[in-house]
């Protein structure tokens, strides 16, 4: 996996007001370094590939504050695991059925020519949409 700066992993983290420890640091470099949507085992596996030594709690817990924080979004594709996408600008997604993984799909390439109207009190907050592909 490509490498970014821990400065600039620092700086970003505390730009979301969230304080730079090593292992935030590390944790979130995995997923800032490229465009990416990894699991939270995925990225624990990195880490230890690295030779980092990272608790699965501490991962957990690290990608859950960077998510609540907006650094990083945390997808709900299927019900057997979250994802993490470092790619926080509004978009939607392919994705592998057979593998689970997923590919950006930029939100002008979707129309929606109808939505129905929300709840009384109630307004959109966005639209989560995930097409699922498996290969002929």
């Amino acid at each position: 996996m490509n490498a970014i700066h821990p400065d600039m992993v620092n700086e970003r983290l505390r730009g979301c007001g969230i304080l730079p420890t090593a292992q935030r640091v590390r944790i979130a470099s995995v997923l800032l370094a490229a465009p990416l949507h990894l699991t939270a085992d995925q990225i624990l596996a990195e880490l230890r590939n690295r030779g980092e030594k990272v608790s699965k709690a501490t991962v957990y817990n690290t990608l859950n504050l960077l998510a609540g924080k907006g650094v990083i979004r945390q997808l709900a594709v299927d019900g057997d695991r979250a994802w993490f996408d470092s790619n926080t600008t509004p978009h939607f997604h392919f994705q592998d059925v057979d593998t689970g993984a997923l590919t950006d799909l930029p939100p002008e390439t979707v129309r929606f020519e109808q939505l129905p109207p929300p709840p009384a009190g109630m307004e959109y907050a966005g639209i989560e949409l995930f097409i699922r592909l498996r290969r002929v």
